[in-house]
């Protein structure tokens, strides 16, 4: 048996949940085992990325010993239009 974690946040609260899979698991099973979906529902693996230790993956990679899987949520606003925006705030306050 391997040692994982399947990780979720959301802005009000993260969860790490650990469980014990056999070897040769991939990540999807993995974050269906945890019964993470359960307890958050607005989790579509279909459509939101995953990885393991802030590396994007596939569902189907193999997970190995103290892998921490994370499933991220989408973006709210595009990181390049923030800067954009900052930029420019900041122009404005000099």
């Amino acid at each position: 048996m391997l040692q994982v974690e399947v990780a979720y946040a959301r802005p009000e609260d993260q969860v790490i949940l650990p469980i014990d899979v056999p070897a040769g698991t991939t990540v999807e099973q993995a974050i269906r085992q945890s019964g993470i979906l359960e307890r958050f529902p607005e989790i579509d693996l279909a459509s939101q990325k995953v990885g393991v230790f802030s590396r994007i993956v596939g569902l189907d990679e193999t997970l190995r010993e103290h892998d921490r899987v994370e499933i991220y949520r989408p973006l709210q606003v595009d990181p390049k239009e923030m800067r954009r925006k900052r930029a420019r705030e900041q122009g404005r306050g000099s």
